[in-house]
């Protein structure tokens, strides 16, 4: 039997998604990545906050006024982001979603942070707490009017994890779900080993600076190597922080390695808002997490439960 890995890369919720999986013939192979991708235009539809008729939409519209009724996976997400915000103490809230992006372009262009007064009032409308679920009824409702959810914070790895659970029904062995770098992975390589993964150099993108074994394993990484803006020789990222409303500094990258690409996704970027320490004293307390963390002097920070080679 000659195994092979067969992908396909294509543009999904806005960002780019890579779908490998193994196998010995290239119908079957393309055949079960059609249903990956299918699965996860599913959720896009439902999660998207660019199409009028999304659940998300529907929540917002009616934030201040009633409670809607959601389908059951929409329902449990929201209840699951919640969980994580109780957790790391709002660093991660879906209710970012009303903060008002003309403060904030990332660009070369970008000279000077706002003033703090204008920040805090951008950040208002953001408080988990504030998002009232109803389990019997099966509603959400966002307690202020002009509050808005959004899922871009944690939509990409639910997606990668639900694509991944179609192809092992359809038994697929072994692959790889990679949704813009937060990738969840499963089986082994066709020749039997391991699938490895290198983390990014935040100086050069193009470098890997350690590689870790992840079979059966998610890891997502969030930096200010993509997107920031220098101001007065200071580095800023694109993650703001939702107490504050003004970017995050000190951390260039953040690698979370778990079970699922979900959690991966949502814990990347609190741990980049709560700052090195507090954010590894976190990950210390939870159980089957890993974390890598890169400071903008280029320390190396890990979690206790990691061993990484350089």
């Amino acid at each position: 039997m000659d195994l092979k890995v067969y992908k396909r890369m294509l543009k999904l919720m806005g960002n780019r998604f890579e779908i490998s999986v193994v196998g010995d013939d290239e119908v079957w192979a393309e055949e079960k990545i059609g249903l990956a991708v299918n699965e996860i235009k599913r959720i896009e539809k439902l999660l998207t906050t660019f199409s009028e008729d999304s659940q998300t939409n529907e929540i917002n519209r009616n934030a201040g006024i009633q409670p809607v009724k959601v389908d059951e996976e929409v329902f449990n997400l929201i209840k699951r982001s919640l969980k994580i915000s109780a957790l790391t103490q709002g660093a991660f809230d879906i209710t970012y979603g009303s903060i008002d992006k003309s403060l904030w372009n990332f660009d070369v262009n970008m000279e000077a942070l706002p003033d703090k007064k204008t920040a805090q009032e951008s950040v208002k409308l953001i408080n988990y707490r504030n998002v009232i679920l109803d389990e019997a009824a099966q509603t959400v409702f966002l307690k202020e009017a002009g509050m808005r959810i959004g899922f871009g914070g944690i939509g990409k790895g639910y997606a990668a994890d639900c694509a991944k659970n179609i192809l092992k029904q359809q038994n697929v062995q072994s692959g790889i779900v990679n949704a813009s770098g937060d990738l969840i992975t499963w089986g082994t390589q066709p020749d039997g080993r391991p699938w490895t993964i290198a983390i990014a150099d935040p100086d050069q993108k193009m470098q890997p600076f350690s590689t870790l074994n992840i079979s059966n394993m998610a890891i997502a990484t969030s930096g200010n190597y993509e997107k920031y803006a220098v101001i007065n020789g200071k580095k800023y990222a694109h993650t703001i922080d939702p107490k504050t409303g003004m970017p995050v500094s000190g951390i260039k990258s953040v690698s979370i390695i778990c079970p699922s690409a979900e959690l991966a996704d949502a814990m990347a970027t609190p741990v980049m808002v709560m700052g090195v320490k507090v954010g590894l004293d976190l990950m210390n307390q939870l159980q089957q997490i890993a974390c890598v963390v890169i400071d903008d002097h280029n320390q190396v920070y890990t979690s206790k439960n990691i061993n990484i080679k350089n």
